[in-house]
């Protein structure tokens, strides 16, 4: 367990209360309306296998200061990669040009704040041999190999990173952090008669070393063989508009990129999505719930705390059908006259926190799978997505459907792959008919990208039905 505390956070950094003070006081002093500092320090470690054999270990260290100040709609934004005083108070005075009237900064009372924790650990990777991880990685590529006979090839990777967190503001928040990441990646390529085909699965999670065992080994090298196997059975079906039932968990994806963007509040705020007129309104069945949540236990898209400061928080966007918020940082909040919903998130402390989701999902309703399926004449299920495209503002997409199933009159028949499916999310989610009761977060890697920042997320879907969309088939 780790165990942090004011006074060795401080410590971390080679920082005191009044540094911070001094900093904050000259980020403000040419009249900006609120400053604060994210200091960040980050282990980051990767093993990988490849022909049987780990042959890559690497390791990096990233460490330093962001300083931001705000004024009106504006933002200044400087960062260090140290935390020497002087270097801090360059880097604020350059955030300060933002703002041009000088203003009598009031003097700033600290208040220590603390956040429930949803990612304790037993053993920080920061313990954690090399020798350590090898065998597990060695396990998972051996276990890949006996599971089937036409497996010629596996790719095996783990990385894990720790970040020391501390974050204080012009409001006098003064929090820190102790952030775990841990992922698993297991490939394998398998051939059938000179027939070649892939299939992967990973796992990511908020934890230490105690993420390795024999059962994450076991879990990520059958779905590995199995994906891989189904392969050589798949069809490329017969394309066109039909409904579509998508499957519990990674499905999740449709709603994250094709939906849960648009409602992201800078985009709303700047009038880019088509949501931004939207607010309080009904937008889709009565029966849909869609939250962002960063308080699941040890998921991915897990915090604590944002990257500015606001307490962690399930927030619900859409209830019983109705737009009930965006996804907001501080600069949206004020704009609305709303609280921020802790979606503040950046890359690292080179970048200005922007509204981000943290695990997106649909809450799952009171219809099993086997009866929405039941359902469908003639159309696809689709289970495992890879990539896509996605237009933010309209939120037309395509994504790449790697596997998933023919439904023919309420049954699934044959494996199919390789389709792409179109559509529009916000049309797709008021065409969701029926919602399954098998609500799933999926565990996998996913990292979400915008404004050429990459942070860790998660999201999750019961099985549900969309009553069109066009799939991209032969």
């Amino acid at each position: 367990m780790i165990d942090l505390n004011r006074q060795n956070i401080l410590q971390h950094f080679s920082v005191n209360e009044n540094d911070l003070i001094r900093v904050i006081n000259e980020a403000l002093d040419k009249g900006g309306d609120y400053a604060d500092l994210f200091f960040e320090h980050t282990f980051s470690n990767n093993i990988s296998l490849r022909d049987g054999e780990v042959n890559r270990a690497s390791s990096n260290i990233d460490f330093g200061v962001g300083v931001r100040v705000i004024s009106g709609d504006q933002t200044g934004y400087a960062y260090v990669e140290n935390t020497e005083i002087k270097d801090l108070l360059k880097a604020a005075q350059t955030a300060a040009s933002i703002a041009s009237a000088p203003l009598k900064v009031n003097p700033i009372e600290i208040k220590e704040t603390h956040f429930k924790n949803y990612y304790k650990i037993q053993r920080s990777w920061l313990d954690v041999s090399v020798a350590d991880k090898k065998s597990f990685v060695q396990k998972l590529n051996d276990r890949i190999f006996e599971l089937d006979a036409r497996v010629i090839k596996a790719s095996v990777s783990l990385n894990d990173s720790t970040s020391y967190i501390l974050f204080f503001n012009s409001e006098g928040i003064l929090t820190w952090d102790y952030r775990p990441m841990s992922i698993m990646y297991g490939s394998c390529t398998m051939d059938q008669e000179g027939r070649i085909e892939n299939g992967y699965a990973s796992r990511a999670y908020r934890k230490g070393f105690e993420f390795l065992n024999n059962d994450l080994i076991e879990t990520l090298a059958k779905e590995a063989v199995e994906q891989t196997s189904l392969m050589f059975e798949a069809i490329k079906p017969k394309g066109g508009e039909m409904p579509v039932v998508m499957g519990a968990g990674s499905s999740g994806i449709l709603l994250h990129e094709a939906i849960g963007h648009t409602f992201e509040a800078d985009f709303n705020r700047k009038n880019v999505s088509i949501f931004s007129d939207q607010l309080g309104k009904q937008i889709c069945s009565a029966n849909i719930n869609v939250v962002d949540d960063g308080t699941i236990d040890n998921t991915r898209g897990a915090i604590n705390f944002d990257d500015e400061g606001v307490e962690s928080q399930k927030t619900y966007i859409v209830k019983n059908g109705i737009l009930e918020s965006y996804l907001h940082d501080r600069i949206s909040a004020k704009h609305y006259n709303v609280s921020p919903t802790g979606n503040g998130r950046r890359q690292s402390f080179r970048y200005a926190p922007l509204p981000r989701m943290r695990v997106t999902y649909m809450e799952e309703g009171n219809t099993s799978e086997a009866d929405i399926i039941a359902s469908v004449k003639q159309g696809v299920y689709v289970d495992n997505f890879t990539n896509g495209q996605v237009q933010i503002g309209a939120g037309d997409f395509t994504f790449f459907v790697k596997t998933g199933y023919l439904i023919e009159n309420g049954k699934l028949t044959q494996p199919i792959k390789d389709i792409n499916i179109i559509g529009n999310g916000p049309k797709a989610l008021a065409d969701i008919t029926m919602v399954g009761n098998n609500l799933k977060i999926d565990e996998g890697a996913w990292t979400c990208g915008k404004d050429g920042q990459g942070v860790p997320v998660g999201q999750g879907l019961p099985s549900v039905l969309v009553s069109r969309l066009t799939v991209g088939g032969e």
